[in-house]
């Protein structure tokens, strides 16, 4: 399916947010949470997402997982994930209390499509502890798009994962995902790279951004992706394709916040002190931008008047 199609029905059907000054957003993506194996790669910054997210929900952030979330490709059964983080799904459970939290799905838990599945994974956990089911994420609809509108402007901003229109990973995710379950998983501990992954092929990676760079032009629309696990961040006057990063990497984990009016790449990592104590730190790795200067000026001035 063409990618321009794939992403006018994501834009079409997005969940729409009002947002001014005042609000405040962090957006991450691709955590591919695992079951804490050898092969979950998340699991060296878990500690880290923890003490970012803690931060956001302390200064009244909401919380936008923009896609692949959690590994369900690699790892088919959603409660050993949960288990496996159960500190980093407590922390989420606080802002999703407060209405302050967003599932977006990508390619890698593309099975949250299913309310069912959903229903029956997400709605409740076992507790072990007091030996009971227990609510998690009660009532929870992750949804493919965002759609952020702008307060007394037409300026928006899609939010989505980024695999629309990526033909191994959109159309045909399911022979995709054998593959990585049963061989690919396994071979990448080695050294081996999946082909068909965007994050691992450069070329995959350039041709998915000149395709929304192409979309953005033509409906004039601020797009925020993940899925290529390139971090994308232009100046005003470029092409408003921002890209949120990854959370696998191992120097950290990358996201875009949206506050005053503005939005700003940052970088949350481990640092060493002068006494060698470790420290988690917020890194801010492109300075805040005013979100207005990069639209058309008769766009913003035609929802302000």
């Amino acid at each position: 399916m063409n990618t321009n199609k794939r992403l006018n029905e994501a834009y079409t059907h997005a969940t729409p947010i009002s947002f001014d000054k005042d609000s405040k957003f962090i957006i991450i993506s691709d955590l591919h949470r695992g079951d804490d194996s050898l092969s979950d790669e998340f699991t060296r910054n878990q500690v880290i997402l923890v003490a970012a997210l803690e931060y956001y929900y302390r200064n009244g952030y909401t919380y936008i997982e923009a896609g692949d979330g959690d590994e369900l490709w690699e790892y088919k059964d959603f409660p050993v994930i949960r288990s496996a983080h159960s500190d980093v799904f407590t922390t989420i459970q606080k802002f999703f209390l407060e209405d302050r939290f967003y599932m977006i799905y990508g390619n890698h838990n593309i099975y949250l499509k299913n309310p069912e599945y959903v229903k029956q994974n997400y709605y409740y956990f076992y507790n072990e502890y007091h030996g009971r089911k227990e609510k998690l994420f009660y009532g929870l609809k992750p949804v493919e798009a965002i759609k952020l509108q702008e307060k007394h402007t037409n300026n928006e901003i899609l939010i989505v994962h980024g695999h629309q229109g990526d033909l191994a990973n959109d159309q045909l995710w399911f022979p995709t995902m054998l593959s990585l379950r049963y061989f690919w998983r396994y071979f990448h501990l080695i050294g081996l790279q999946n082909p068909a992954s965007p994050a691992k092929n450069q070329m995959k990676q350039h041709k998915i951004e000149r395709i929304y760079d192409y979309w953005i032009r033509t409906h004039d629309i601020m797009l925020i992706c993940g899925h290529t696990h390139r971090l994308k961040f232009p100046l005003p006057g470029q092409t408003p394709y921002f890209n949120s990063g990854f959370c696998i990497h191992t120097k950290g984990i990358t996201g875009l916040e949206i506050i005053n009016g503005q939005i700003l790449l940052i970088q949350w990592r481990l640092k060493a002190k002068e006494d060698g104590s470790l420290t988690i730190i917020r890194h801010i790795m492109r300075k805040p931008q005013n979100i207005a200067d990069y639209f058309s000026s008769n766009k913003t001035q035609k929802g302000s008047s």
